[in-house]
């Protein structure tokens, strides 16, 4: 078994790729020509979005929309960086939300957490140190 992507099912596939190219830095892989599904290079595993209606049609009961919950949803996704500080900054500046701003654990990591504008949690840390 190997961990190959993650996809979060947005409203708007290239409003979320552009998101995080600027928020995050990562580099756009594909965007389909439907524009329902695309991809960030993220590393050794794909970070997708995939467009609501791609859900609707997976999930005969339908699904939670991020965007739609008042409270974010029970998942996250993470990201790793050396400057908590200034990674939370540049993702506000793009239009996140703050949920919780950079703070030091006791077992010494900087973390943050924000909220994309289709949704998505995303914590921000930086390495643990073993």
């Amino acid at each position: 078994m190997k961990f190959a992507y993650t996809i979060i099912y947005v409203p708007d596939v290239a409003a979320s790729l552009e998101f995080f190219e600027k928020a995050f830095g990562f580099g756009r892989r594909f965007l389909h020509e439907s524009g329902t599904y695309g991809e960030l290079e993220t590393g050794a595993t794909t970070l997708s979005f995939a467009a609501h209606e791609l859900g609707e049609m997976n999930f005969e009961g339908g699904h939670v929309q991020a965007h739609a919950s008042r409270q974010p949803l029970g998942m996250e996704v993470g990201f790793v960086t050396e400057d908590v500080f200034a990674a939370h900054a540049k993702a506000l500046a793009q239009g996140a939300v703050e949920l919780s701003a950079p703070t030091t654990k006791p077992w010494g990591q900087v973390v943050s957490y924000v909220r994309c504008p289709d949704g998505t949690l995303v914590e921000l840390c930086t390495p643990i140190l073993a």
